[in-house]
């Protein structure tokens, strides 16, 4: 019999599943390692599934509408990457015309 997996340290379900040298939670998607030796990082990934990293050139996929104005981040945007965060909106950056600005990583894809 084959030991059973640990629930997801953020959400706590218990169907985690493995993947290669990582441990997933289908329900929140948080990925972690069973080994403790092993410190991981969150990944941040756009659309596509490519990594992102701090300072890279995005790309709008979708017309979002800024919050509390009536201006609009159109499609086709670049932006750069300022910082990448645990949050919500992971990404934090700055869009010319609109100003500063955090956005979702399922709504960009890397340039």
């Amino acid at each position: 019999m084959t030991d059973a997996l640990p629930p997801c340290p953020q959400c706590q379900c218990e169907y985690s599943y493995e993947d290669g040298a990582l441990i997933v939670c289908p329900e929140c998607a948080h990925e972690w390692s069973a080994d403790p030796a092993f410190t991981s990082e969150r990944v941040y990934k756009d659309v596509n599934g490519n990594v992102l990293n701090e300072g890279d050139t995005v790309t709008i996929i979708k017309d979002l509408k800024v919050k509390g104005t009536s201006k609009v981040a159109k499609v086709g945007t670049r932006v750069k990457i300022n910082r990448l965060m645990d949050e919500d909106h992971d990404i934090d950056c700055k869009i010319d015309g609109i100003g500063a600005m955090k956005l979702k990583t399922m709504f960009v894809k890397k340039a």
